[in-house]
This record gives structure tokens, sequence and C-alpha cells, in this order.
């Protein structure tokens, strides 16, 4: 995350004040992560069905279509639905 902002012309300290704030909080979620997980296993699944129903808009909303501009359409679909097949049958293994 460090090098695009860099890279756009940011300053050097604003960089690695904004990359410690990320980490900063990944820290406290994963603190809050722990204490609610170990309340039971039904709330993990909970979260963990979140995130990756969160994951799955992140790369249909903003990666599929930045991939479809650079390789022009059906490559970018057939992947994403393979991947997802492959994530739906490895969650029965």
């Amino acid at each position: 995350m460090a090098v695009p902002m860099k890279n756009g012309g940011m300053k050097v300290s604003k960089v690695i004040y904004y990359v410690v704030l990320s980490g900063a909080t990944t820290g406290v979620g994963a603190f809050f992560g722990s204490i609610v997980g170990g309340i039971s296993q039904e709330i993990i699944s909970i979260c963990l069905a979140f995130a990756a129903g969160a994951m799955i808009y992140i790369v249909s909303g903003e990666l599929t279509p930045e991939s479809n501009k650079l390789y022009n359409g059906r490559m970018t679909a057939i992947g994403n639905l393979i991947g997802f097949i492959i994530g739906v049958f490895a969650m029965n293994i």
C-alpha cells in the first residue's frame, strides 16, 4: 500500500503515518476478533462468511472491471467462475 502512495507523490512521512495507522487498526481488529471468536464456533463461522462475502464483492466490483480493461473480457470472467467453483468444492473437502 505504501508504494502506490509514494509513486503518487505523497510525502514519505505521510506514507509512513498511513501505513502505521493501517497496521494499528489491523491489530485492534485481531484483538477484538480473538475475544469474539472465543465465544462460540457459530460466531466464528458467521464472521468468516461475512469476510468471504466482502472479498467476493471486492473482486467482482473492483478487480474484475480493471482486468477487463487490461485483457478485453472473457478470460477474466472465466477465471472468476473457475475460482469460485474451486472455492465451493474446497469447502466440502
